[in-house]
């Protein structure tokens, strides 16, 4: 057999091209991140912006408290009428034709204006009755009342033959045999306030019952409650 010779390959395994020459490769490093916080105040600071925000607060509720009490002070209000005085001076019964009565009262009503303005008021109305039956009534001209001043309006009330059930009459003679009548009073005043030069119309009516002792003619005692009051 003949050997057969292989063809020498050695000359292929050399590349075409050089492999380019590469720079040594420094040392490699981790790498570093920066984090960026918020400015955080001192301490120092921190109490000076509280106690800025606890004066705030203060001021605010002073404020609002001075609001309230000026509210409460100046914003208008009822007069308060009172019966100071009633005199029982003449009492004289009727039988024909009607049963009827004549009543002579001196009266003085007491009007104190709470406010810290003045009402100049136009009228002041009073009415008297007795056990539900009216008697009269009388009208006193009208006035000015100063801030937180009174004013005393006497009248006099004459009443003549006023006609009034049997029944009212037997009660009437009864509390005059006890020494002590209960009279219905009806005080109505109607007026302006002047308040921060704007007239404010007023009206008000309070009622009383007044028990007259007749024997040293003085008012033993009374109740008073506003039936009627309105500012508009």
């Amino acid at each position: 057999m003949t050997a057969t010779k292989l063809p020498d390959t050695s000359s292929f395994q050399q590349p075409l091209l050089s492999e380019p020459h590469l720079p040594p490769q420094p040392h490699s490093h981790p790498p570093q991140y920066v984090i960026v916080l918020p400015p955080y105040p001192s301490p120092q600071r921190h109490r000076l912006l509280r106690k800025s925000c606890q004066r705030c607060i203060f001021c605010s509720a002073a404020i609002l408290l001075f609001l309230v009490a000026a509210a409460y002070l100046f914003w208008p209000s009822d007069p308060d009428l009172s019966v100071v005085r009633l005199r029982l001076d003449r009492l004289h019964f009727h039988t024909r034709p009607k049963i009827s009565v004549d009543i002579t009262m001196d009266l003085t009503v007491r009007v104190f204006n709470k406010d810290f303005y003045s009402m100049d008021y136009d009228s002041l109305v009073v009415a008297i009755g007795y056990r539900g039956e009216t008697l009269g009534h009388v009208t006193s001209a009208g006035g000015l009342i100063e801030a937180r001043g009174s004013s005393y309006v006497n009248a006099t009330l004459q009443f003549d033959r006023v006609e009034i059930l049997s029944d009212v009459m037997i009660l009437l003679l009864e509390d005059l045999a006890k020494g002590a009548v209960t009279f219905d009073t009806a005080s109505e005043i109607g007026g302006q306030l002047g308040v921060f030069f704007i007239d404010l119309p007023l009206k008000t009516k309070m009622k009383c019952a007044v028990i007259v002792n007749t024997r040293n003619q003085t008012i033993a005692r009374q109740s008073c409650y506003p039936e009627v009051s309105e500012v508009r």
